[in-house]
């Protein structure tokens, strides 16, 4: 199954709701990132968020920005989305490998520990919308959920699940959004609630086969789930040597004088990919005489 999400309305509108399967992206991040099976799940997890938050967004040129900072020895994650099912991501410190908690489950809560949760969105106006909470259990669907009610205001139940095969690469994975609108009746929301008492784990669906609408019929059993729109999402990154080229000038002439100075040819990578790009030591000299001119 290639990888998409779909978007949807429950109880006559009363309900907004997103889903998606992501098993692909996920494993492109890992593959680009060489991530420990901890860390393909937390960014696993939260790519799959970022490509359904990215679908919220209205503008073709929107922006989403997920961050995490913990004091886990993962230290924290980057996810950045548009409204097209483009996102790209990566963490901090890709190979932890911690114990896995009691139940078997890998220890993302563990690996993150406490910290902060920061959503950012840039729709081209003069300064981006930032929101920020702090991380309640280091899992990213619960923190999300508060992040939705207490930044946003909108009551949300979110979950996310990343499963991996034995050879450490994934499996499946993916999760849905399922949000309450302001004139929401006490019948759907009861409803919801009792939905949500009886779900089985995200992984545990995907694994079964079901798609995203059918994971959205389950969580909305019996409220006539209305699917408007599906789109394909995938791992893509937008790096490229200009924007390198851009990067290293704005560092400044004395850093850039350093470089040339050494005599020696530099290597840089990008965060988000991981594709590499070499500069000559002339060609640290035509950037140079750039930032002299700018």
């Amino acid at each position: 199954m290639a990888d998409y999400f779909v978007r949807a309305t429950a109880g006559d509108a009363q309900i907004r709701a997103f889903a998606c399967t992501t098993r692909d992206t996920v494993e492109a991040a890992r593959a680009a990132h060489n991530s420990s099976p901890v860390m393909t799940a937390a960014l696993g997890r939260l790519l799959s968020a970022g490509v359904m938050m990215g679908s919220m967004l209205k503008g073709g040129k929107d922006l989403l920005t997920l961050q995490i900072k913990g004091d886990g020895p993962a230290h924290g994650l980057t996810v950045t989305a548009d409204s097209m099912g483009h996102v790209k991501g990566y963490p901090i410190v890709p190979g932890v490998i911690i114990p896995a908690k009691p139940s078997g489950k890998l220890d993302v809560s563990g690996a993150i520990g406490c910290g902060t949760l920061t959503v950012i969105k840039d729709m081209g106006l003069k300064e981006p919308y930032s929101g920020q909470v702090q991380l309640q259990t280091g899992e990213i669907a619960e923190d999300l959920t508060y992040y939705f009610a207490a930044s946003e205001q909108v009551p949300s139940c979110v979950g996310l699940g990343v499963l991996m095969e034995k050879n450490n690469t994934v499996k499946q994975a993916g999760g849905f959004i399922v949000q309450l609108m302001p004139f929401a009746s006490e019948e759907v929301i009861s409803k919801l609630e009792e939905n949500l008492k009886n779900l089985k784990p995200v992984t545990t669906m995907l694994d079964e086969g079901k798609t995203p609408e059918e994971l959205l019929q389950i969580v909305l059993d019996g409220m006539d789930v209305c699917v408007l729109d599906t789109g394909a999402c995938s791992f893509r990154c937008d790096c490229s040597r200009q924007r390198v080229e851009r990067a290293l000038i704005s560092i400044g002439r004395t850093e850039l004088q350093d470089m040339i100075d050494d005599g020696k040819e530099i290597e840089t990578s990008c965060q988000f990919c991981g594709k590499q790009y070499r500069f000559s030591v002339e060609e640290l000299k035509t950037l140079y005489a750039k930032a002299t001119r700018d």
